[in-house]
């Protein structure tokens, strides 16, 4: 279980910061180069979930989605200084919940 949780936050992280280079990029024109570093983080994402030992690739990424919630709201704390609300901190709670019990209750 500590595996699998450690590749959900590896493969957030990975997404998150590779959107938000590409973000920089675009958004904020601060280089190409940010762009291309953002791409390729962004292909490492789409290979660190098949890492999981899963063998259901719906369900490792809707679970992977509640983690993902959880990290976004992290980065645009720490990163972008908006802090969030009980409200999202409530609805990211509810989400991890449900991705529990999607990739590790028993069948």
């Amino acid at each position: 279980m500590l595996k699998s949780a450690l590749l959900f936050v590896v493969a957030g992280l990975a997404e998150i910061g590779g959107g938000y280079l590409v973000w920089l990029w675009l958004r904020e024109k601060k280089g190409v180069m940010l762009g291309a570093l953002g791409a390729v983080i962004l292909i490492f994402y789409g290979i660190i979930p098949t890492l999981q030992d899963y063998p259901n690739f719906g369900r490792i990424y809707a679970a992977y989605g509640g983690i993902f919630i959880v990290l976004s709201l992290f980065w645009g704390w720490l990163v972008d200084r908006k802090k969030p609300d009980r409200w999202d901190w409530i609805g990211s709670f509810i989400c991890l919940i449900g991705a529990a019990i999607i990739i590790w209750f028993p069948r």
